[in-house]
C-alpha cells in the first residue's frame, strides 16, 4: 500500500484551475482499484491519497500522469507501508509482513 502525499507548488489559483482534470484523474484510478481513499490537506496545500499495488515504478508512473504533475502545480512524495492491521471494511487490504 502508498500514501501518496501531494504538496502544492503554485498559487491555488493554478489548482483550481486543473482541478476538473485532477478528479476525472482520480475517478479513473478509483474505478480501477488503485486508489481507495483521497482528500485535500488542512490547510489547503495539497492533498493525501491512499494507493494499493505492489509495484512502486506503477505508482509512480500514475503520480506522473496526475493533470497537477503534468501542469507542474505538485509534487509527490510516496510513502510505501505494509497495511499489516487494518478496520474491518479494509480487510480485503490487509497485508502479510514479507518473509
Amino acid at each position: 500500500m502508498f500514501v501518496l502525499e501531494l504538496t502544492y507548488i503554485a498559487p491555488i489559483e493554478r489548482i483550481d484551475a486543473a482541478l476538473s482534470e485532477h478528479v476525472a484523474w482520480l475517478d479513473a484510478h478509483y474505478a480501477s482499484g488503485v486508489f481507495i481513499a483521497s482528500g485535500r490537506k488542512v490547510p489547503r496545500d495539497g492533498g493525501i491519497i491512499l494507493a494499493i499495488g505492489d509495484d512502486r515504478a506503477k505508482i509512480e508512473e500514475i503520480t506522473k500522469s496526475d493533470p497537477f504533475s503534468v501542469a507542474g502545480v505538485c509534487e509527490y512524495s510516496i510513502t510505501e507501508f505494509v497495511a499489516t492491521k487494518t478496520a474491518p471494511p479494509l480487510e480485503p487490504y490487509r497485508q502479510e509482513l514479507p518473509s
